[in-house]
């Protein structure tokens, strides 16, 4: 611990902050806040009311209005403190509210109306962290249907990239064969092709073959990424030629070589493949919200888009539902992204 803090505060200047350790630390502060600011609020928010999500000028902490149980009424009153013209202040229970007058009572005394000028009043509030939007969202929202549909389209749709572009990589980077490169210029070339563009003809592929509306139309048509065939051919590059000649003379199978001997050594472009592909399908809307119409095959990025109405968006339940959506995402960055520096770090050295 000791030595990660010596690591952290170390400085530029032996006796006091150099003015590049200023900019150093403002830079990394402004790039934290940047980054992690929206997440923050994002978290914070789901914990918040509907009236208070809308509320102007919003406030970063979920504050809930304090309420008291008073003796004749069925449901608790909201507490206030309303100013009084001698410069008092007291806490008051509302009991309805007309215009731009509050009936209001004396949770000691509730016999007496009390009639106040809105203008004259302050909620009464306090921090809470409530999950009643968590639960209402789980109640509302079919979240295990759509997780196990996530969760299969994720898994499957990532198995399957690794395995075609691991493949692709490794006879584009260790075999030689006559238009090898062009092969590759034109596969890096699609990276300019809008998503747009491509949309109908994918989807009437997908209808010729019957994949409306099976998780199979989400899957396969987005396996092969030119992203995922760079990356890895890159990082395919940096493993020497000697090793696959050695495997040969040996009397290993091309598959051999494939699955034992560069697959291991590529593992940390895989990783970070692996972590791409996994935020690549499980965040896609679009695409999934093309093919699938059915409300029991949706994924979660789908089925959050029924809490959205024509005349009414409740976004308590969408921040509530966002931030579970996230939490999947977060465990496999968790596990992976210890591959991810080494992968890039080392992709496209020779």
């Amino acid at each position: 611990m000791g030595e990660v803090l010596t690591f952290l505060t170390r400085t530029r200047g032996r006796s006091r902050l150099h003015i590049t350790d200023l900019l150093t630390y403002l830079y990394l502060s402004l790039s934290v806040v940047i980054m992690f600011g929206p997440v923050l609020w994002l978290v914070l928010s789901s914990f918040k009311t509907a009236a208070e999500v809308v509320k102007f000028p919003p406030r970063l902490l979920p504050y809930r209005q304090e309420t008291i149980e008073v003796p004749g009424y069925d449901e608790p009153l909201p507490l206030y403190e309303v100013t009084r013209e001698d410069g008092s202040v007291v806490r008051l229970a509302q009991v309805r509210r007309v215009g731009l007058e509050a009936q209001m009572i004396d949770p000691q005394n509730p016999d007496a109306i009390i009639k106040v000028n809105i203008k004259q009043r302050k909620p009464v509030e306090k921090v809470v962290f409530g999950l009643d939007n968590y639960i209402e969202g789980m109640e509302s929202f079919n979240f295990a249907v759509y997780l196990r549909n996530s969760v299969v389209v994720t898994v499957s749709a990532t198995l399957l990239t690794l395995l075609i572009n691991s493949m692709a990589a490794f006879a584009l980077s260790k075999y030689r064969f006559r238009g090898r490169d062009a092969i590759f210029l034109i596969m890096i070339s699609t990276l300019m092709v809008p998503i747009s563009v491509v949309l109908v003809p994918i989807f009437l592929v997908i209808t010729k073959v019957g994949w409306n509306n099976n998780l199979l139309g989400v899957i396969v048509p987005g396996a092969a990424t030119p992203t995922g065939v760079f990356l890895l051919r890159q990082y395919m590059l940096t493993i020497p030629d000697e090793l696959i000649d050695a495997a040969r003379i040996d009397g290993a199978s091309e598959w051999r070589i494939y699955a034992q001997v560069v697959l291991p050594l590529a593992r940390p472009a895989l990783a970070v493949l692996t972590i791409f592909s996994v935020m690549w399908r499980w965040n896609d809307f679009l695409w999934p919200l093309i093919v699938l119409s059915r409300n029991e095959l949706f994924t979660l990025q789908v089925g959050l888009n029924s809490f959205q109405g024509q005349l009414n968006i409740q976004w308590h339940l969408i921040l509530a539902m966002t931030v579970l959506t996230m939490l999947p995402i977060t465990v496999v960055f968790a596990f992976l992204q210890r591959h991810i520096t080494t992968g890039i770090a080392t992709t496209g050295l020779k």
